[in-house]
């Protein structure tokens, strides 16, 4: 399988990574964890893991997912606060039937809700 490579600030080193991952979301898409109650917008993917190893570790060995795998960044909230979350793909689904996220920082990277997805600002599309 053919690999690339790119650095990540998070890790502080170059993450090598499947040429071609499979996401299941994009940017914009609302999604919610599959097992702890909070949901949030999608706004930057890593192809893989892409975090430093002492955030992995400190994820309990039995629900610490696989490396190989996309990670996605949240603008994510819970009924108490609103967070950027990183989680895999394995523990995420779709849910934009509950409407938008109310997090602060939504509007600074989008303009809108759709109804089904947050659309990028104008100025960062160019």
């Amino acid at each position: 399988m053919e690999r690339s490579q790119f650095f990540s600030a998070q890790a502080g080193r170059t993450i090598e990574a499947p040429r071609h991952a499979l996401a299941r979301f994009g940017i914009g898409d609302v999604v919610r964890h599959r097992m702890f109650d909070f949901r949030g917008v999608v706004f930057d993917i890593d192809p893989v893991f892409a975090n430093s190893d002492e955030w992995y570790e400190a994820i309990p060995e039995h629900l610490r997912p696989p490396r190989e795998q996309p990670f996605y960044h949240l603008f994510a909230e819970n009924g108490e606060s609103s967070y950027v979350a990183y989680v895999s793909q394995q523990n995420l689904l779709p849910d934009a039937d509950a409407g938008e996220v109310e997090h602060p920082n939504v509007t600074e990277l989008f303009e809108r809700f759709d109804g089904h997805r947050y659309h990028l600002r104008r100025a960062l599309t160019h």
